[in-house]
């Protein structure tokens, strides 16, 4: 035979170059082919002088019949022992696989009828190994010996199993006078590694559906393997369970039936790998967005169902969470300049004189609430600009190859600004009805003290209580109001507003007393003020922008009485101090009388209320023994100081 020119690893090796390759021992169904080379030296030459590879990896059509079993039935015309058989393959060999075993039909003859199977014979029935000079060879699923490649559960040689999805569940079968079956599951074309397993006396049977509409029904009877709709079949019945294997892939749609056999309930077990029959497919390459000149042009990606070859809608393929779609392709085209009067424009960098196109955005509108979680939203648009720099709006799918820039999204997503209650106050009155009072202030999403609080969600500073203690004077007619400094704080508190995003009256502080004892005046400014809720800034407005009444910014005040005045009030100071109240106690009691300092002069700090024995008619501080029979209040605080301290 003739030979190629040797390699020069070769002629260093001491070996002739390798002979052509034989035919195929096998025309479908994978085979052998082997080429040979012969040593040149007298010498031992190192290595093999022969080699093999795999060729006829096409399918056989399925009446041409397993090859084992062909090269059995070879012997049917040959006497045995001076008689004829009919031989039949026996496969899967543990000790010697490569070996023609054949078993006599209808008898437990088993006979090796050749030491070695013809090149190209299946080691097992499931493996794409094959026999090889009487060897088992390793076979990959890219048909390359000696290739440890293998298909995953879907049958994509050395794939991700991305393309096929586990089923796996359990039937139980109920049963009823007026049916007398039922379907287990349904499993459709394409499906593997099928596997059900019935525990009961019902039984099993196929109802098949090919892609043509041709519908056919199989009992399962008997055990054995067989051939349902060109799918290999193994079933086993026992007496209390039945067991069917298809290792597939299914060139029907199966649909697995129940035969209610017994009065008692039977279960079935299945698992199988199903297809994914609707991918994407990507798409050819659109024409180019420019004749010369530079242009480009994108794929995309349709979705195509592998039962019937066609492209369906996008929905199919979005059913499957599997499925990701592909991502455009972008490519550059038709480069050739253009042609012009004088001659040809000169050649500039792609990127230069046509740019890609690109994603544009307006800018985000106003969020839609100033706290507590809103919206924004933009418009975005794919456009393009040309080689004097206009820009003008394109089809968006030339801007599919970077992903879409978002149109919404949240904003101000911080809490709402809330009212915050402290503790009460203890009441006014040591027995019988009094007063009790509170801080209420508005705390932003930082914990800081701000506005922005609904006025009319505010809690109430102020309330009646009743000390359960009965007092030495009847019962009194009206509620006490609070005395200094309860009364002062409260009032305070009370005609305080927070700035809010309706025009409103804000009142600063009360300037001090205007004497140091007796009864004064005081003043403080009031402003018409809103809050800008993008801002979150005050502004000033003119008074006429506010509506409601106008608080007051003049007010009375008592310091006390003065050094060598009569202990006894005037009617304007009982009025000041009492309001409305004609009647009071006379009997010694302990009062809260103002509060220290604070304890820190920024970031919060507490005052504690100073506590006092008073003569509650003369309201001079009296010895402390005069209140030994009331019960002293509680320790009280507040919190004070809430602003933040500069940084340092």
């Amino acid at each position: 035979s003739s030979r190629t020119a040797r390699s020069e690893e070769d002629r260093d090796s001491l070996w002739d170059a390798w002979g052509s390759w034989s035919e195929c021992s096998r025309t479908c169904g994978g085979g052998a082919s082997y080429s040979l080379r012969r040593c040149l030296s007298s010498k031992i030459c190192e290595g093999r002088n022969i080699r093999y590879r795999t060729c006829s990896n096409v399918d056989c059509p399925p009446e041409a019949g397993d090859f084992r079993a062909q090269q059995c039935s070879a012997h049917n015309d040959v006497k045995y022992q001076g008689q004829l058989y009919e031989w039949l393959p026996v496969s899967n060999d543990p000790d010697n696989p490569c070996s023609l075993k054949c078993q006599a039909r209808g008898t437990a003859l088993v006979v090796e009828l050749a030491p070695k199977v013809l090149d190209g014979t299946r080691c097992y029935t499931e493996s794409l190994d094959m026999c090889i000079s009487g060897l088992c060879q390793i076979v990959g699923c890219d048909h390359q010996l000696g290739s440890a490649v293998k298909e995953d559960n879907c049958g994509v040689c050395n794939g991700d199993g991305s393309t096929c999805r586990l089923v796996r569940g359990q039937y139980k079968s109920q049963l009823s006078a007026s049916k007398l079956d039922d379907t287990v599951v349904a499993i459709p074309y394409g499906s593997r590694q099928i596997r059900l397993v019935l525990k009961g006396p019902d039984h099993l049977y196929l109802e098949t559906k090919t892609l043509q509409g041709v519908k056919s029904e199989n009992s399962l009877s008997t055990t054995g393997s067989f051939l349902v709709e060109n799918s290999s079949i193994d079933f086993q019945k026992f007496p209390d369970k039945e067991i069917l294997r298809i290792s597939g892939p299914l060139t029907a749609d199966f649909t697995i039936k129940i035969h209610y056999a017994g009065a008692a309930d039977s279960s079935v077990q299945f698992i199988f790998y199903q297809p994914i029959i609707h991918r994407w497919r990507e798409t050819d390459f659109f024409p180019c967005s420019a004749s010369c000149g530079g242009g480009y042009q994108l794929t995309s990606a349709e979705c195509f169902d592998l039962r019937s070859n066609r492209v369906v809608a996008d929905q199919y393929c979005h059913y499957y969470p599997e499925n990701i779609k592909p991502k455009p392709k972008l490519q550059e085209c038709n480069l050739d300049p253009c042609p012009a009067s004088d001659g040809y424009k000169q050649i500039m960098p792609y990127d230069l004189y046509h740019p890609l196109p690109r994603w544009e955005s307006t800018p985000w509108t106003a969020c839609s609430s100033s706290c507590g979680g809103g919206i924004q939203s933009r418009s975005v648009s794919c456009v393009e600009e040309d080689i004097q720099g206009h820009i003008s709006p394109v089809e968006e799918w030339k801007c599919m190859y970077t992903p879409k820039m978002p149109v919404v999204q949240p904003c101000n997503i911080f809490d709402c600004p809330k009212w915050l209650a402290q503790e009460w106050s203890p009441c006014t009155v040591t027995c019988g009805q009094g007063l009790r009072y509170r801080v209420v202030l508005c705390i932003d999403h930082r914990g800081m003290h701000t506005g922005g609080c609904s006025t009319k969600t505010k809690p109430h500073i102020k309330e009646e209580c009743v000390v359960p203690t009965p007092c030495y004077k009847p019962k009194e007619k009206l509620p006490v109001e609070a005395k200094l400094p309860w009364s002062k704080q409260a009032q305070e508190l009370e005609e305080g507003t927070a700035v809010s995003e309706e025009p409103s009256f804000i009142p600063e502080a009360w300037s001090t007393c205007s004497v140091t004892c007796g009864v004064g005046s005081q003043m403080r400014l009031v402003k018409c003020q809103v809050l800008l809720s993008f801002s979150q800034s005050v502004a000033d407005l003119p008074m006429d922008e506010c509506e409601g009444p106008k608080p007051v910014s003049h007010r009375a005040c008592y310091s006390g009485p003065c050094s060598g005045e009569a202990a006894e009030n005037t009617p304007e100071e009982t009025q000041l101090l009492y309001g409305s109240l004609q009647e009071f106690d006379e009997l010694y009691d302990w009062e809260y009388e103002g509060f220290t300092e604070c304890s820190e002069s920024c970031g919060g700090g507490v005052q504690e209320a100073v506590v006092t024995c008073l003569n509650k008619q003369t309201r001079e501080i009296a010895d402390e023994t005069l209140c030994v029979s009331s019960r002293r209040p509680p320790q009280l605080l507040k919190s004070c100081s809430l602003d933040p301290c500069p940084p340092r």
